[in-house]
């Protein structure tokens, strides 16, 4: 149906003929189709018989273009291409959230699960690989509306292989938790996880032991969204999951003691409420919820108090503690709350490391597994959204360098003549967000932490000043005169000019601009510093889970107020650094592709939402992927393998050909009726350059 590979589309550079032939092969269950090497997903949203072990024992070991196109393809070409030449690689997962990206990525481990050499030892490594996954999940996954198993951070998994190709070992990565999720939900999503999983399956005395009732209505971090409750979750069977999955993963009782408790007290948090005093100050007069946080967490009530009620400021060179309003209380509530998940979220990672790490110092190979978040385009895009969208930016950088590395070396190899190849290179765009002292993210550090008030107001103005003139960046100065912006950039779609507090950036796909606004603050507004800047600034090592509390909480890290959007600083300076290291990683490996698309909004079975589909081909840059595939030839194929297919054609090659393989296939093109214009002869492969020529012949 459709054609397999979309670099044979006679039609190669239009969207519509792009969309159609994705069309057809979707409406056909025919949810995997290639561009190159590269892998394009569209999510089915119901379960397909394509993953038994019957379809990974077909996959295993055979050429890649030999059966139709497959995640275990992906995965099987990788591992034997790792195994023998002995490099690494890595395999990089995107798309939007509901794509399909973590689905690919659980798929991917179990095909090595399954096919990979064994022994009784190296199962539990295997088992520990798997299971990994949904205490991940647990804790880092929730209910969004466009997905009922988001995943709300990015996880860089290496699978280590000893020489025999047996996997041995693993070693997790994790970027930017949302832990703003913690304390605050939109309409129609829920907190993590684990918190309903908890309520909804743990028994009845852990529950006692923790304070906690069965009823999420009960707790305030948990109904925000107003779906406490979701028919297609199953929190009572996940929680089963989860509990089978530490055992395996070699947590103590202890450790998981300290873990529940940790999470119980996160829903006591929530459940603090402030009243104020005479004086103006916030206090806690209902102390129940205080108490068990108390319990749970080994802290002291009074140093619980005074990191809810009061901030440290200076006054004639001493330390004096100042009392805080009902409103600040309540921002140093959440902001203690998330500092004590996201803590949690690092040290259960890196417990997780612990038990897949291979003692051996014998030489191994690796394949890496990236599941990262997707292009978030929302009417108002957060802090969050805008290092999600940089962090793309700077993964579609990548592809497109490292497949024009790729085709270039392959035609230097090959002895075939290389053609520069036209592209828009988003360079531009990751500068002006990454640049040193130039860029967004440098400009945000220095507007924080420059002496005297510092606002979103100001912060903004400071872009003005520094990249106002920059043709993918705008704000309000420069929205007032719209029209002279409609004639510079005519697909430049937003008709209002643009608040005071937001700014856009948008990149040029061709004529497509992709616009997002963003919002980092929507209100000025100040809170204490002291619970949050231990939490940002000092490295986490693994040790005792009640150490993450204690370290979230001291008073005594930070003095004075911050805006609120002053965490931004720091979470964004060091995000800027890990997706640096992440990119050094993925550089010195060899790399494969999955592009995960979402069909609909509705998670419906068939239904292929043009309008939605369209704008994740263009996020993704897969016609960008596409033209650098097509510049030059459309097809090449090993001399051996060509002749093989296409050897009854000729006479002088059937039933067999005794000469060597290349002459053996420009026998037979001649015979056929190859126009020299029509292909290329290399080293060790025969190169096509228009798909009509390729389709004539299997005709």
């Amino acid at each position: 149906v459709g054609v397999q590979d979309f670099v044979l589309l006679d039609s190669h550079t239009s969207e519509t003929a792009f969309l159609n032939n994705l069309r057809k092969r979707y409406q056909e269950n025919l949810i995997y189709t290639y561009i190159g090497t590269l892998l394009v997903s569209v999510n089915p949203y119901k379960e397909l018989d394509i993953y038994t072990v019957t379809q990974m024992q077909l996959y295993r070991g055979v050429n890649f273009f030999e059966l139709p196109p497959h995640l275990y393809a992906i995965a099987d070409n990788a591992y034997r291409v790792m195994c023998s030449e002995y490099n690494n690689h890595f395999i990089l997962i995107s798309g939007e959230s509901g794509a399909g990206k973590t689905e690919a990525s659980k798929k991917i481990l179990q095909y090595y699960a399954v096919t990979c050499p064994t022994t009784e030892q190296l199962q539990i490594v295997r088992d520990r690989l798997l299971l990994s996954n949904p205490v991940l999940e647990a804790f880092g996954n929730a209910k969004t509306l466009r997905n009922d198993n988001s995943s709300r951070f990015g996880k860089y998994m290496d699978i280590q292989f000893d020489f025999k190709g047996a996997p041995v070992g693993g070693h997790i990565l994790s970027y930017l938790i949302e832990k703003s999720r913690v304390v605050h939900q939109n309409h129609g999503e829920r907190n993590f996880h684990i918190f309903y999983q908890l309520l909804e399956g743990g028994d009845k005395d852990l529950l006692c032991w923790l304070g906690l009732e069965r009823n999420p209505q009960k707790y305030a971090y948990l109904i925000q969204g107003r779906c406490a409750k979701v028919f297609s979750i199953n929190d009572k069977n996940d929680w089963k999951i989860v509990r089978k999955a530490f055992t395996i993963i070699d947590f103590t009782e202890k450790d998981i003691e300290h873990l529940f408790g940790i999470v119980a007290s996160v829903l006591h948090l929530g459940n603090i409420q402030f009243e104020e005093d005479s004086n103006g100050h916030a206090i806690i007069r209902d102390g129940t919820q205080i108490k068990w946080i108390s319990k749970l967490l080994g802290v002291h009530l009074s140093i619980l108090q005074e990191a809810l009620t009061h901030r440290k400021i200076e006054a004639r060179s001493e330390e004096v503690l100042s009392p805080l309003n009902v409103d600040l209380a309540f921002y140093a509530r959440d902001a203690v709350a998330k500092a004590i998940y996201g803590r949690t979220f690092t040290w259960l990672v890196n417990k997780i490391n612990g038990s897949l790490a291979n003692k051996d110092s014998t030489r191994k190979t690796v394949i890496g597994l990236l599941d990262i978040y997707g292009f978030e385009v929302l009417d108002t895009n957060s802090f969050e959204q805008f290092c999600i969208n940089y962090c793309n930016e700077k993964l579609q950088q990548l592809l497109i360098e490292m497949t024009l590395k790729a085709e270039q070396e392959e035609y230097e190899l090959e002895g075939i003549e290389w053609e520069p190849i036209p592209y828009f290179n988003n360079k531009i765009i990751c500068d002006l967000v990454e640049q040193k002292h130039k860029g967004i993210i440098s400009i945000l550090d220095e507007e924080c932490l420059r002496p005297g008030e510092a606002t979103d107001l100001s912060f903004l103005e400071k872009l003005e000043e520094k990249v106002g003139d920059h043709a993918h960046f705008v704000t309000y100065a420069f929205t007032l005169c719209i029209l002279s912006q409609r004639k510079l950039f005519p697909s430049l779609t937003h008709n209002r000019v643009l608040g005071r507090e937001q700014f856009l950036l948008f990149a040029l796909h061709q004529k497509f601009a992709l616009q997002i606004f963003f919002c980092f603050v929507p209100k000025k507004v100040k809170q204490p510093a002291h619970c949050l800047m231990l939490w940002l600034c000092s490295p986490l090592t693994p040790g005792k889970a009640e150490d993450i509390v204690k370290r979230s909480l001291m008073p005594q890290a930070v003095r004075g107020y911050i805006n609120i959007f002053q965490e931004s600083i720091w979470v964004a300076t060091q995000f800027k650094n890990s997706l640096t290291s992440l990119i050094e990683i993925l550089m010195s490996k060899e790399p494969s592709y999955v592009r995960c698309i979402k069909p609909n909004e509705n998670k419906e079975p068939g239904k292929f939402d043009d309008y939605l589909i369209r704008h994740q081909v263009k996020y993704l840059g897969l016609m960008e992927h596409l033209r650098v595939r097509r510049a030059g030839f459309a097809y090449r194929r090993k001399y051996e393998l060509f002749l093989q297919r296409y050897k009854s054609l000729c006479p002088a090659t059937w039933p067999h050909w005794h000469g060597p393989a290349a002459e053996g296939v420009e026998r037979l093109i001649k015979h056929i009726g190859y126009k020299p214009e029509e292909y290329k002869l290399g080293r060790t492969k025969i190169f096509i350059r228009f798909p009509k020529t390729l389709f004539a012949t299997e005709d």
